[in-house]
């Protein structure tokens, strides 16, 4: 949420949520900065349905970049939580940290 709030005003130079709480389409709306939302498809604090709502809004935007990426067979924490002897997990949770770090590559100087 803190994130969102910071893209609202500029505060950084690009954004990347991964299985994001707590952000509200209106929040997505007012977002100014390069954003790219990292979901789970098991999440019921940001479920897929709410992601792709987030894509709908930024796309609207098309002075925002943004990237939308709903992970299949994961669940929220997927990134950060997750079991290292899990091959799936593992791979998964790598996936997401590649995404995040191209993005901020790509815009933070």
């Amino acid at each position: 949420k803190v994130v969102v709030q910071l893209a609202k005003h500029e505060f950084i130079q690009a954004a990347v949520l991964l299985h994001p709480s707590f952000v509200t389409v209106d929040d997505i709306k007012g977002v100014e900065v390069p954003i790219s939302v990292l979901g789970a498809e098991i999440d019921q604090f940001s479920p897929p349905a709410l992601v792709k709502e987030f894509e709908e809004a930024l796309t609207a935007k098309s002075e925002v970049d943004s990237f939308v990426k709903i992970f299949p067979k994961v669940a929220h924490g997927w990134s950060v939580r997750y079991n290292a002897e899990d091959e799936f997990a593992v791979k998964a949770a790598e996936e997401a940290h590649q995404n995040l770090l191209e993005w901020l590559t790509k815009y933070v100087k």
